[in-house]
């Protein structure tokens, strides 16, 4: 109930957010018309007009020569998607993946096969995330609800020329609705398995003339489904001699990992007199309590530790428990939840300076603050001991100013600049006496890192004749960072095993260029073919967890980079009852940033843990995307994508760990398929049946130790149901869903980074079968 009381104030703050939205309600009629307009719109068909902002102006989707999957919040809805990673479960090539506990609360992402899954700051993220427009710079605290949403927007392909940042991968875009001139609101509750409450809502206000504001809010909360059991309890007079912990209860489960437990609240206010000027105020807040991802054993070296360990598919016996030794005088434990407190501020401003020219600033500071703990080798085998604690603060500023215009009819511009500044500080207790037994391998630390990028960009749209179009885009990128080691016993002395790191600091910097060109040709209203040609780079960085002071001095990276030829067709078929969207690419992937498995080069005999620009591929693919409406009621909407990838060569330095004939990039095949069909049962209202299906093919696994054979996880399929009855006003919604309809188990990612150490990998489980009915009001 932790996160219950955490968040009453929310709770009161929702309420009375809700309570003001249906007493506008009540006083004005309209706002009944304005809800049911609203909700008949959502009922169109699927290929209804989306407008997007790629290209830092507004377009038609079909207009915009990208690969775009623009998703607005009619869709999000009726599939039922509340955050960001079921996103991926429609989008082409695209992997979004909340992970694990180790890593705490953090969102793995990568698009077309780039992308990056390590939340250490020492590392760039390789999918760009924003927010309104407002770079989001680390994987820490990226699992979004989607609270309040306009649309989402993912750019395949890098964008190193149209967003803020450099982003080698793609990009996600987030658009939450802004304030309008109408009194309006929304309140939505859900309950479902496991005990699952979802309470959210929005309020539309019009506070004077030209000025509105906006605010929104959720909070969700529901039970576990892996269960964390007390190993000595259930198997009592083990073998191992581990006796059962106080407290287990009768059925000897601990705690249930899997838990959600978020509240979330947005206001936002607008001042808008006129074309010429508009000025939005957004500020967020965030919190997350919950236990670690749902985990289990997945893996065990029976040479190394007892088979008895593994719980089954879906409990497990980590005990997240340390005895006594080293540096340690009692025994002690670590904790199996995680916090996360975050809020931003952001400043979107337009001016008009005539009607051909206008400037556009974005002003954002963000600040969060993570701690989790971690049990390394996921038993209840207290001769193991590997136990970790971390607590992660961020601090990040960012400018970006734009200036867009048009030359006569035929040519668009925008130039402009972005700086960003960040700073992290990464405390951590690491407890790992499993790499040398009887060492007492134990150490703190306590690593600020600072990191600044700043960029000059332009892109130029030019229409020579009827029907063509040439799109030409430069940037210039700097970047900086360092990375100071701490590196202490538990009492504060410089570790005896680390100490050569202690006050180490570590240091990139470097800069880039990247381009774009691209022509685009409209043949017909309804068929748009265009070819591009563009690049990107990850940024460089330096070694996160090195082992002595050499590794950190001499394992600075510089940026990977790709050179990507795409070409597309996008089309609108049948009086637009089809909409069927092509892409083609080829990724020249190079300096990719791999692990070594010696460090010799970098002046290092201890073991390895630095990453160097160290391969060179080649990735390829296809996407298809499909929208239709072949009858009135009638929505179809799929996808399929194909990548693959080849190494050219690899560092010898990498050793055996990775081989040139292993994949760059999986899964290979990826689908999804979505139908609904809204029956109208006049004055009794509406019912809309919804069926999803979504294929993921089998992912690489990595291998467990350097020579060993690749491992896969298994390819696996998704199916969701909803059923929606709207009442005959359209202001009043039921729905009733199932999500993994067929029950589904499946491991989406695992941890197996101490496997030649415990014998043991542990695995995230995939959420089971579950339902929800959910309830909406709009005023």
């Amino acid at each position: 109930m932790a996160i219950a009381n955490r968040t009453t104030s929310f709770v009161r703050l929702f309420a009375a957010a809700s309570t003001a939205a249906l007493a506008l309600g009540t006083a004005m009629p309209a706002f009944a018309q304005e809800a049911q307009n609203q909700a008949q719109a959502e009922e169109t068909a699927t290929n209804r007009e989306i407008v997007v902002t790629a290209q830092f102006r507004e377009q038609r989707l079909q207009d915009t020569p990208l690969s775009i999957t623009a998703v607005d919040a009619t869709l999000l809805a009726s599939r039922n998607q509340t955050d960001i990673a079921q996103i991926a479960q429609q989008a082409p090539n695209v992997t979004l993946n909340a992970m694990g506990g180790a890593f705490g609360s953090s969102l793995g992402a990568s698009i077309r096969g780039v992308g990056q899954f390590d939340f250490n700051p020492a590392y760039e993220p390789g999918v760009g995330l924003y927010v309104d427009d407002v770079y989001y710079a680390t994987l820490t605290g990226g699992i979004f609800d989607l609270l309040d949403l306009e649309r989402v927007e993912v750019l395949r392909g890098p964008q190193g020329t149209l967003t803020g940042r450099n982003a080698i991968g793609g990009a996600i875009k987030l658009f939450s609705k802004k304030p309008t001139n109408e009194n309006s609101g929304m309140v939505e509750a859900v309950y479902g398995s496991r005990n699952r409450v979802d309470i959210r809502g929005s309020a539309n206000f019009v506070l004077a003339q030209d000025l509105s504001a906006r605010v929104s809010g959720v909070y969700k909360r529901q039970n576990g489904y892996v269960d964390q059991i007390d190993y000595g309890c259930a198997k009592p007079g083990n073998p191992q001699g581990i006796t059962g912990r106080a407290g287990s209860g009768s059925d000897c489960v601990i705690d249930k990992l899997g838990e959600k437990g978020y509240a979330g609240l947005r206001g936002s206010l607008r001042y808008n007199p006129g074309d010429n000027f508009d000025v939005v105020i957004i500020g967020d807040y965030t919190h997350e309590e919950r236990t670690n991802s749902a985990e289990v054993i997945s893996l065990i070296n029976p040479a190394r530790i007892t088979n008895a360990y593994a719980c089954g598919r879906f409990c497990t016996y980590a005990n997240f428990y340390a005895p006594a030794g080293g540096q340690v005088s009692q025994a002690y434990e670590m904790p199996n939840r995680l916090k996360f407190d975050g809020y931003g501020f952001s400043a979107n401003m337009t001016v008009g300076l005539n009607d051909s020219l206008n400037v556009q600033s974005i002003t954002a500071y963000r600040n969060y603050r993570q701690r989790w703990g971690t049990d390394d080798d996921f038993t209840p085998d207290l001769a193991i001991a590997g136990q970790g604690y971390n607590d992660l603060k961020f601090w990040f500023f960012s400018q970006e100013l734009r200036v867009n215009g048009q030359i006569g009819d035929n040519i668009d511009f925008t130039v402009g600049g972005f700086y960003s500044d960040q700073r992290s500080v990464y405390f951590t207790r690491q407890d790992i006496r499993y790499i040398a037994p009887g060492l007492n391998f134990q150490f703190l630390g306590n690593d600020p890192v600072n990191a600044d990028s700043k960029a000059l960009f332009g892109t130029l749209i030019a229409r020579p004749i009827e029907g063509l179009t040439l799109t030409g885009g430069l940037r210039y990128t700097k970047e900086s960072k360092d990375y100071t080691f701490v590196r202490k016993n538990y009492n504060g002395t410089v570790s005896t095993f680390l100490g050569a790191l202690d006050g180490v600091k570590a240091v990139y910097s470097g800069d880039k260029v990247d381009w774009r060109v691209s022509a685009d040709y409209r043949f017909s209203p309804e068929v748009l073919a265009y070819v591009t040609v563009s690049t990107g780079f990850k940024g460089g960085g330096v070694t996160a967890r090195p082992f002595d002071a050499a590794q950190a001095l001499n394992g600075s990276f510089d940026p990977e980079t790709v050179t990507a030829y795409e070409a597309g067709l996008k089309t609108d078929l049948f009086d637009r009852r089809l909409r069927l969207n092509f892409a083609g690419f080829i990724n020249d992937y190079n300096d990719i940033q791999l692990p070594l498995i010696s460090c010799a080069s970098l002046g290092s005999l201890a073991p390895c843990g630095a990453r160097q620009n160290a391969g060179n591929g080649k990735i390829k693919g296809f996407e298809v995307e499909m929208q239709a409406s072949p009858i009135d009621g009638l929505d179809i909407d799929a996808s399929l994508s194909h990548l693959t990838g080849n190494y050219k060569n690899i560092d010898p330095r990498v050793g055996n760990a990775i081989l040139l004939s292993d994949p760059i990039v999986t899964p290979n095949w990826k689908w999804s398929a979505g139908i609904q069909y809204r029956a109208d049962l006049g004055t009794a209202g509406s019912i809309t049946p919804r069926f999803d299906y979504a294929h993921v093919g089998r992912q690489s696994a990595g291998r467990l130790a350097a020579g060993q054979p690749i491992e896969y996880f298994n390819a696996y399929d998704l199916g969701n149901a909803r059923l929606t009855w709207r009442n005959a006003e359209e202001d009043l919604s039921i729905s009733l869903e199932v999500q993994n309809v067929f029950d589904e188990y499946y491991t989406p990612a695992r941890f197996v980074s101490v496997y030649s150490f415990t014998g043991t990998g542990y695995s995230q489980v995939g959420r089971p079968r579950e339902w929800a009915v959910t309830v909406q009001k709009r005023f």
